[in-house]
């Protein structure tokens, strides 16, 4: 039986209430593209889409892949930059209306379906007094049942960028580990050219907690911070709309990250990525992962587990633009600050990369051999479409998993 054969068969034995798009209905490029986050949106056209509301949805949409000899490839909130979910002929599960919560309140866990977002979470877990600390999300999450989110601010201008990057890189290692620390290097409406952010967010028991643990970066800040600010309230709602005004939807990305070398000179290695950004929407963020990143399995500090690629050093570049015409100029600024700082990177965080790009380390090599085993154990024949690296073509053996000089 032929392709076409078998997609007749399997077309003619679906339900009518079967919530699947074709490639060729009027909907297509809606359920093809409209959930994916980036407006630099790839060309590859898959078979179908199944906009799942249940899980029966998802089981007969891989049962149809495999009797159509197609690959399955799954979207939960369509923000992967490179639109991993897009794939050429391949059945496509879209999540974005399958929703599930229940949480046990005598064990305090949670079950969420994948297409839950931060704020549909959070809202949820407010009324109850919880809260889960996920990735950053461009959509509002409640905030306000958390009494003593705090935060201290320092912004530097472009002239500073020594001496505020060096005295940040110096204090994060002994901060409290209850803070989050971050440089971010971007431009502020009604001020001219790039400015360093320095940013500390902590989570407290009680208002004494939270100043107590961002005091020593107020004792220490370099003079010349144009605008700052000490241990003010914040909200998880107050983040994610930071986050949202960051990530603009409508708009063009290129993005790409490294884990820096702990012995690096990360000031230098850095300057020219924060100092000469090609858009004025773009930025490019520095996070403090010590001493988190200096955990390890064989002391006992940290669990197993896949994501095992980690430095004290997480460097990021957002490349954002609305003009197609500027993609050459973006996309080729984004190569060259990461060519100039690969030779100190160990590799990199897999969900901020593009793997059709650049292909590097993303877990530790154990770690990652172990992963690629699973995956050809449970998926020999690679109905699941694989990493999306260039042309494709990545199959049922995975990434490489190796820092390339």
């Amino acid at each position: 039986m032929t392709q076409t054969d078998a997609l007749a068969q399997a077309k003619s034995q679906l339900p009518p209430s079967f919530p699947i798009i074709w490639r060729g209905d009027v909907s297509w490029e809606r359920a093809r593209v409209g959930r994916v986050f980036n407006h630099r949106r790839p060309s590859s056209q898959p078979l179908a889409v199944v906009e799942a509301t249940r899980e029966d949805h998802i089981v007969e949409a891989v049962r149809l892949a495999r009797t159509v000899g197609a690959r399955v490839s799954v979207r939960s909130g369509g923000h992967s930059w490179a639109a991993w979910s897009v794939r050429e002929g391949a059945i496509l599960i879209d999540l974005g209306k399958y929703h599930e919560f229940l949480l046990d309140d005598n064990t305090g866990v949670l079950q969420a379906s994948p297409s839950m977002t931060g704020r549909m979470v959070n809202k949820l877990l407010g009324l109850r007094g919880r809260m889960f600390p996920g990735g950053h999300c461009p959509e509002v999450a409640l905030g306000g049942f958390l009494l003593h989110i705090r935060t201290s601010v320092y912004i530097y201008e472009k002239k500073d960028y020594e001496a505020a990057f060096s005295w940040v890189i110096k204090l994060a290692p002994t901060f409290d580990e209850g803070t989050e620390i971050v440089a971010v290097g971007r431009h502020f409406p009604g001020r001219q050219g790039e400015h360093i952010l320095i940013s500390f967010v902590t989570f407290k028991s009680s208002d004494e907690e939270a100043r107590s643990a961002l005091q020593p970066a107020e004792d220490s800040a370099p003079p010349g911070h144009v605008i700052s600010w000490f241990c003010e309230r914040t909200s998880l709602a107050e983040q994610y709309d930071d986050q949202h005004s960051a990530n603009p939807e409508g708009h063009r990305y290129a993005v790409d990250n490294s884990y820096i070398r702990n012995d690096a000179d990360v000031v230098s290695l850095l300057k020219e990525s924060f100092t000469s950004l090609p858009t004025k929407k773009s930025f490019t963020l520095w996070y403090a992962m010590a001493p988190g990143s200096r955990r390890t399995i064989e002391d006992g500090t940290i669990e197993e587990m896949a994501l095992s690629m980690q430095t004290d050093h997480y460097f990021a570049a957002y490349v954002i633009w609305e003009d197609q015409a500027e993609d050459p100029k973006c996309q080729s600024w984004l190569t060259h600050i990461f060519d100039k700082t690969n030779r100190d990177s160990e590799g990199s965080y897999l969900g901020d990369s593009d793997f059709q790009k650049r292909s590097t380390a993303f877990w530790g090599r154990e770690q990652g051999k172990r992963l690629m085993d699973i995956r050809r154990k449970w998926d020999p024949q690679g109905v699941v479409a694989g990493y999306l690296n260039k042309g494709d073509q990545n199959g049922v053996e995975g990434l490489e998993n190796v820092h390339k000089l």
